[in-house]
């Protein structure tokens, strides 16, 4: 018996200090470290600690979740029972950047052992995923971020399957992904923080904090957001850290002069994707060119400072997240803007960048910059940070309906994403729906993480469609609302036509020979003024007329045999529920 009590008494004396700490912040560990740790955290910390496995990579590694909380609320359940904030923060997204992996470890252990801000876990329960690109992180080497000042080696930007995670939070292709957004909606934290490092240009800040809501969304919870952001900064700034409220890329690359945006990114990106869900969204990129031990450091007063001021302000927060809930659940949240973009309106800021030169390179005639990071220099650049709606949706009054045909998988990443749906327990020969065809749809050349993507001009027209046994339900009543239009209206920059899930659906497939087509032409202008009006008017237009195929195709498409699905979006929508629906998740 004496052995696993010695074994027991050296677990629970463990210092848990990482491979960062012991190596003074040069170097970071493998992942084997993050499995062992997770073990390890529970045993000292008994009640207060769990460590979780939530997923499996392609590669067959566990994806490890530490969840912690003085009092043991360390479920959902419990978290939801005692309306009780939660904050969930990840590193390693890039597994190259994996500063919030270190970073996390160490304020963990400083929280539970009370050196660190004291009762913020009873106020807060903490869930911390260290690594969410574990085989990225496996593909560790000197030479992955050559714009990154340490540690000595690290991991990949992408997956093993070679997604960029943080371009799949919509389409959600990653099996990585889809595990991560079950845990994130089982959690449904206050605060989703994704912890990463900049690439870019060489300047004096140190970090930059992106938070949303905070220009957009509800009103009560954007000021809050604002209130929270800029204590953060103040508290930042005492610590010696130049925080910026923006991503520090310049409008024009390698152009200071051209000045920077507060911009909004579609959801597809981790930090807009938990504010499309009406909660708050913070996206933290260190300076890749500060030394690792400032970057992990900076990255820990930033857990830091949120954890603090959630724990302090978590009630008026969460309010202001279940009134957002309400409205959209009562169906009242029903116009939501899909695309933003910033307006020409600027003012200049000060920004503390260093002395540069820019001119054309002798070797690619391009404009080169070469900055001088001995010689400190304040730049007064423009800033743009107004933004205006380009692409506004209508939520239906009812909800979508997704056909038979593509229930399955829809059903499956409507799952991922925590939204609700049904099925209809039988077929309605016919309802009177809204549906989208396409009057044009054009497909991009090059794919994009593995698709083919397609943009569509059209609107929503009604008509009368048979919905099938097995059709899904999706009403547009419920908490995600907002993320539903970023879904299934077509016109979204990451709505599932746009990522081309539904392509096959504007592509021609089947055809009627022209010789076919040139007898029924005649016809056709032979018995039908309307016809023959609107050709006439058309041949109006020099480009149609000068086109054979155009010409063609305007008889083509007025044959009995032509396909009337082409072009038309396969998901419908309805002002109401239809009749026949089963219970549904």
């Amino acid at each position: 018996m004496l052995l696993p009590v010695l074994l027991s008494l050296t677990l629970q004396q463990a210092p848990l200090t990482t491979v960062s700490e012991q190596s003074g912040w040069v170097r970071t560990g493998r992942y084997a470290e993050v499995e062992s740790l997770c073990t390890a955290f529970p045993k000292r910390y008994p009640g207060k600690v769990r460590c979780d496995t939530f997923g499996t990579t392609p590669e067959g590694r566990p994806m490890l979740v530490l969840v912690a909380s003085a009092d043991g609320t360390l479920t959902p359940a419990t978290a939801a029972k005692k309306n009780r904030p939660v904050v969930f923060f990840q590193g390693g997204i890039h597994a190259g950047e994996i500063d919030g992996k270190d970073a996390g470890f160490w304020l963990l252990r400083d929280l539970l052992d009370g050196k660190a801000l004291p009762g913020v876990l009873k106020q807060v329960t903490a869930v911390f995923v260290p690594v969410f690109n574990v085989d990225g992180h496996e593909r560790f080497g000197p030479n992955n971020r050559p714009n990154q000042v340490g540690p000595e080696e690290m991991g990949w930007r992408v997956t093993g399957q070679n997604y960029n995670l943080n371009r799949d939070y919509v389409k959600a292709d990653a099996p990585e992904m889809v595990a991560l957004l079950k845990l994130l909606h089982a959690w449904d934290p206050l605060f989703y923080v994704d912890l990463h490092v900049t690439d870019g240009a060489k300047f004096e800040h140190d970090v930059s904090v992106q938070m949303d809501p905070q220009k957009i969304g509800p009103e009560a919870m954007q000021a809050l957001g604002t209130k929270l952001r800029e204590e953060l900064f103040t508290e930042l700034e005492s610590k010696g850290h130049l925080p910026l409220p923006f991503y520090p890329s310049f409008r024009e690359n390698d152009d200071p002069t051209s000045g920077v945006n507060y911009s909004m990114a579609p959801p597809r990106f981790s930090h807009p994707y938990w504010a499309v869900n009406r909660r708050y969204g913070v996206l933290v990129e260190t300076h890749s060119w500060k030394p690792y031990a400032h970057r992990v450091a900076t990255t820990r007063h930033v857990l830091e400072g949120l954890l603090r001021l959630v724990g302090r302000d978590g009630a008026a927060l969460e309010a202001a997240r279940k009134a957002a809930d309400a409205e959209a659940e009562s169906g009242k949240a029903r116009e939501v803007v899909l695309l933003w973009d910033n307006t020409e309106k600027n003012h200049p800021i000060a920004f503390r960048g260093y002395a540069y030169e820019r001119k054309p390179s002798e070797l690619t005639q391009q404009p080169w910059i070469r900055y001088d990071d001995t010689k400190p220099q304040v730049w007064t650049i423009p800033y743009y940070d107004e933004l205006r709606p380009v692409i506004t949706a209508t939520l239906p009054a009812g909800g979508y309906l997704v056909p038979p045909a593509h229930a399955a998988w829809v059903a499956e990443k409507l799952t991922a994403h925590g939204l609700r749906f049904q099925r209809l327990g039988q077929t309605v020969p016919t309802a009177e729906v809204e549906v989208f065809r396409a009057t044009e749809a054009k497909p991009r050349p090059n794919s994009v993480e593995g698709h083919q993507l397609l943009s569509v001009k059209g609107e929503w027209k009604k008509e009368k469609q048979p919905l099938p046994t097995g059709t899904l339900y999706v009403p547009a009543a419920q908490k995600g609302a907002h993320l539903l239009a970023h879904l299934f209206e077509p016109l979204g920059p990451d709505s599932l036509l746009a990522w081309g899930f539904f392509n096959n659906h504007f592509e021609q497939k089947e055809y009627v020979e022209d010789y076919v087509v040139e007898p029924f032409a005649r016809e056709l202008l032979a018995k039908d003024p309307a016809v023959k009006a609107a050709w006439e008017e058309k041949l109006k237009d020099k480009e149609f007329a000068s086109n054979p195929r155009a010409r063609l195709r305007f008889f083509a498409e007025r044959h009995p045999a032509h396909d009337t699905r082409l072009n038309l979006y396969p998901v419908f929508r309805t002002d109401s529920a239809p009749a026949g629906l089963k219970p549904g998740r």
